[in-house]
């Protein structure tokens, strides 16, 4: 009996840990009151033509803005969401990466397979018309402007990271350059609710 009692209490510790924490503020900025987050329906790099929030409901869905040009800004958030993702352990299972490109001129769903894969193999990329993309940025309150570098260009935009909840609420938006462990502090709290 009384080794049933401690193998009990050990497996309650973790999860009395999680709701502690759950009861912690969250350290990206928060939407209050949460409120639904804007649907929309993009080609996905896993094939899908309706990839949206909707699809990730009963999962914390984790949505960035980018480029596969991107010279720092997109691969170093997208390598600190990786971080996150691993140091989740277990709970990382319940968590999806989105990453919407802000170049459709270049970013097909084939090309955005290739790099949001090579930072984690369960991201998942989404890209569509320039009309589709722009509507969805301006849901989002994303902006992004081309800027001409030589014979090319990179695109200027929204460095911000939107987190949503299992029930698809926008809960908070972690500004650029925060490290992986505040993205784990605030993702073992969604996940616990």
């Amino acid at each position: 009996m009384r080794r049933r009692t401690l193998t009990a209490a050990l497996l309650a510790a973790p999860l009395a840990a999680i709701a502690a924490d759950s009861a912690a503020p969250l350290k990206a900025g928060v939407f209050e009151p949460p409120a639904p987050a804007p649907a929309f329906a993009l080609r996905g790099s896993d094939g899908s033509a309706d990839l949206g929030p909707a699809r990730f409901r009963g999962k914390v869905l984790v949505m960035s803005f980018g480029f596969t040009n991107c010279a720092a800004v997109c691969p170093t958030t997208l390598a600190t969401l990786a971080e996150a993702r691993r140091a989740l352990g277990p709970a990382g299972a319940d968590v999806q990466v989105m990453f919407v490109t802000v170049d459709p001129q270049r970013d097909d769903a084939a090309r955005l397979k290739t790099y949001v894969q090579s930072f984690d193999p369960g991201f998942v990329g989404a890209t569509g018309t320039p009309q589709a993309l722009a509507d969805v940025r301006k849901r989002y309150g994303v902006t992004a402007t081309r800027v001409p570098m030589g014979d090319s260009y990179a695109v200027d935009h929204t460095s911000s990271v939107y987190l949503i909840d299992r029930a698809g609420r926008l809960r908070a938006m972690m500004p650029y350059g925060r490290a992986a462990k505040d993205y784990v502090h605030d993702l073992r709290i969604l996940v616990a609710q």
